[in-house]
């Protein structure tokens, strides 16, 4: 693309040695309440027209990042879709170059999956941590009303950049609101951030030239060779509050024996890692669910992977420029 080139060029001639790339292999997660198609709760749920619109405009953002990787000299460029159903991204809108991958994986990173060889991670379309005035701001599920980490909000960021430091994997690009990108400033020392404006409805914004600005500022981060795996020590105390009530927080705690006053409920772990894997069982998993993990996994990711063909129908039946 000609616009991605001039992109290229630019930073040739401000002295960037564009085939001697700092990283290999990026993995890139890519996320919708950040990404430049939502503008509403409404855009992030999943079967409504509004989202099937902007997962077309969340995979039009990552192909311009994609793009730019490659022309700078990455090797190979791995997509981990991580919203909601994990169905989000359509592939074929993407450079077939990258290897986009959708659903979710048991492990060694729970959701994730295994990193690979990935030796440096860039996160898309992002929001800012549960209880916080970003946009839709929430961490792991909007059923979280708050989420507090030895007393300060703990963002997805910086939970995501944790549980892949031991992969060697630091987190050198952040894209979302701009409440968001100040939280990844705060959180990992030396990460490159690009905002988007929520303030204005989807329509209003100038996509193509955001998106190449995008471009411009992850083939800056490309560069980066500062930041090192976020590694946080523990121990954490974590206390959330549950947006439905105690009622809903009973559900969702007393099953795995989680502490719990009311609505809120009170996590220990000593290490990020195993935080992580006590939030996802607080969040997404009874007991039984877990058991059965493999066959829940196939069936949430069926169920995906269908809401994902909805969304092509909807964009043949209803399409935007």
């Amino acid at each position: 693309m000609p616009a991605i080139a001039t992109i290229v060029m630019h930073y040739q001639n401000m002295g960037f040695n564009m085939n001697a790339p700092a990283y290999r292999h990026i993995l890139i997660i890519a996320d919708i309440e950040g990404s430049s198609g939502c503008g509403s709760y409404r855009a992030s749920s999943f079967l409504t027209q509004p989202w099937a619109h902007a997962c077309a405009a969340m995979s039009r953002d990552v192909d311009a990042v994609v793009k730019v990787l490659f022309d700078a000299g990455v090797g190979r460029v791995t997509v981990k879709d991580f919203h909601r159903t994990g169905y989000n991204l359509l592939p074929e809108m993407i450079d077939r170059r990258a290897a986009v991958v959708c659903g979710y994986r048991q492990g060694p990173v729970p959701g994730l999956g295994d990193p690979d060889s990935a030796d440096g991670v860039m996160m898309l379309g992002m929001h800012a941590a549960a209880g916080t005035s970003g946009f839709l701001a929430h961490t792991l599920t909007s059923r979280l009303a708050s989420l507090k980490v030895n007393g300060r909000p703990l963002a997805e960021v910086e939970l995501f950049a944790a549980v892949l430091a031991p992969f060697g994997l630091p987190a050198i690009f952040f894209s979302g609101c701009p409440v968001a990108c100040t939280q990844a400033r705060e959180r990992i020392p030396g990460i490159h951030t690009f905002s988007i404006e929520k303030s204005m409805p989807p329509q209003a914004l100038d996509a193509d030239r955001w998106r190449r600005d995008l471009a411009r500022s992850a083939a800056k981060a490309f560069s980066n060779r500062t930041t090192q795996p976020y590694g946080p020590k523990g121990p954490f105390h974590a206390v959330i509050a549950i947006r439905d009530g105690a009622k809903a927080a009973a559900r969702m705690a007393d099953r795995w024996g989680f502490d719990r006053t009311g609505a809120r409920v009170r996590i220990d772990a000593p290490d990020m890692d195993t935080l992580y894997n006590r939030l996802i069982r607080l969040c997404y998993l009874p007991p039984l669910a877990e058991r059965t993990l493999p066959f829940s996994l196939m069936l949430f990711n069926a169920i995906g992977w269908l809401g994902l063909l909805w969304v092509r129908r909807q964009l043949k039946a209803f399409p935007r420029d």
